[in-house]
């Protein structure tokens, strides 16, 4: 401290010897305290209650983590695995999407969210051409049924005996089992199946949880997982399910299936809820959808809950009652969407309405099917 004032004495005694200054200007003086306060001394460049800063350190440490040199026999070995594993060439017979339980086949897109050049599966990585939707399966790789079963009956072998089947499902049927794969509101994806094979590596079952949109149609799910791996359901508890992967299965023959690198957008459908709905008049589509908010909810759906029981609630409801409501609060618009999409094909009834998060549901004429 001694020094410092000393420091700032030596920088001043000049000025104020000088007898022609009477008084310093305010910017002159603001000018000289800053710059007393913020410039060290030569002497004292590093007060000793701080360490001063290596810089050197620092950009050593990034020149070692960014900067990697390959050497010449790296480099030809990448390109050389990237060139000959690229295209890949998968010869399972379905149409590669996204999603294989809740996409609806009977309805095409009227547009498109992004250009069908651009393949979720990257740049000339697969042989198959995206179209929007899918990834089809060229006409050449097309199998045979016949030697598609007998290659699937193979895998599997006999079936399980009932002291089996129990032994399984003890083992991977509990909520900490390690081989579980959870599936949300996208159901049975593409990916899923790469999943499922990887567990399949290691163990002889998966542990499935369902929740969400897809557990309105479990038989759905269900087909899709033994028709797209080859497995075969021994456990089916709501929405929990096990996958047995076969008595032959071997992992070194495991069929190749690509990876999704993004989710595609969702291409544009028409319009689901119409202004006048089919059969009614403009005043009586009014009336029901004014019925139907007024009318208690029949349900309240949580978001990525339990639907299985929503299918027959809504049968049961249409024999007695013209109008539906479903309270979706906290479920989300995309969600109540699905749900009333569903819905119209599985009990063959008409959404009328999606207003505030709450599903309309008209059960429709008796000509209507």
């Amino acid at each position: 401290m001694s020094k410092l004032l000393s420091w700032r004495r030596s920088i001043l005694q000049p000025l104020l010897s000088n007898t022609n200054i009477t008084h310093f200007p305010s910017p002159f003086y603001l000018i000289i305290s800053r710059f007393i306060s913020h410039c060290p001394h030569e002497e004292d460049l590093y007060d000793p209650q701080f360490s001063p800063i290596n810089f050197n350190k620092n950009k050593n440490k990034l020149k070692n983590t960014q900067e990697k040199k390959y050497s010449q026999k790296d480099t030809k070995q990448l390109t050389t695995d990237i060139a000959n594993n690229f295209p890949l060439k998968a010869d399972l017979p379905f149409d590669f999407m996204h999603s294989y339980s809740e996409n609806s086949r009977g309805v095409e897109p009227i547009g498109f969210r992004e250009p069908t050049r651009f393949s979720p599966f990257g740049p000339g990585r697969i042989e198959r051409k995206w179209t929007g939707t899918c990834a089809p399966a060229p006409a050449q790789a097309q199998v045979d049924l016949d030697k598609l079963d007998e290659e699937r009956k193979r895998v599997l072998g006999e079936p399980l005996s009932e002291e089996e089947i129990t032994e399984l499902v003890e083992k991977y049927r509990h909520s900490d089992c390690s081989r579980q794969i959870n599936l949300g509101k996208g159901g049975v994806t593409h990916n899923t199946l790469e999943d499922i094979h990887n567990h399949w590596k290691r163990a002889e079952a998966v542990r499935i949880k369902c929740l969400g949109v897809p557990t309105l149609d479990m038989d759905n799910i269900c087909y899709h997982l033994q028709d797209k791996t080859g497995g075969i359901i021994i456990y089916r508890n709501i929405n929990i399910l096990l996958l047995f992967r076969g008595r032959n299965y071997d992992p070194k023959n495991r069929p190749v299936i690509p990876l999704m690198l993004w989710k595609p957008y969702a291409p544009i459908y028409p319009k689901l809820v119409k202004n006048v709905a089919d059969g009614l008049t403009f005043e009586e589509t009014k009336e029901m959808r004014n019925k139907g908010l007024n009318s208690p909810p029949l349900m309240k759906l949580t978001r990525n809950g339990v639907y299985v029981n929503v299918v027959e609630r809504v049968r049961t409801a249409f024999e007695t009652e013209e109008v539906v409501r479903l309270d979706c609060t906290h479920v989300g618009t995309s969600d109540c969407k699905k749900i009333g999409v569903k819905l119209r094909d599985l009990v063959h009834c008409v959404p009328i309405l999606f207003k505030d998060e709450q599903i309309i549901l008209w059960k429709g004429k008796k000509d209507q099917e």
